[in-house]
């Protein structure tokens, strides 16, 4: 699944995208880590992987969209 960077913080390593639809999503520094990204800049765009939760998705992995 595609998203766009929203927030990023370096010191906890943790974030936020948005999906397509405007809808926000954070994402924690195990998701951040396991993409092996250093720097996350708000709007560029990530591939994200999803597993569903019963509180809404839950983002396992962020990395960098490559064509």
């Amino acid at each position: 699944m595609q998203a766009t960077a929203y927030t990023y913080d370096s010191e906890t390593r943790s974030g936020s995208v948005l999906l397509d639809d405007g809808t926000p999503v954070p994402f924690d520094a195990e998701a951040f880590d396991a993409g092996g990204l250093r720097l996350l800049r708000p709007g560029q765009r990530v591939r994200i992987e999803v597993e569903g939760a019963e509180d809404g998705p839950h983002i396992t992995l962020v990395t960098l969209q490559t064509f």
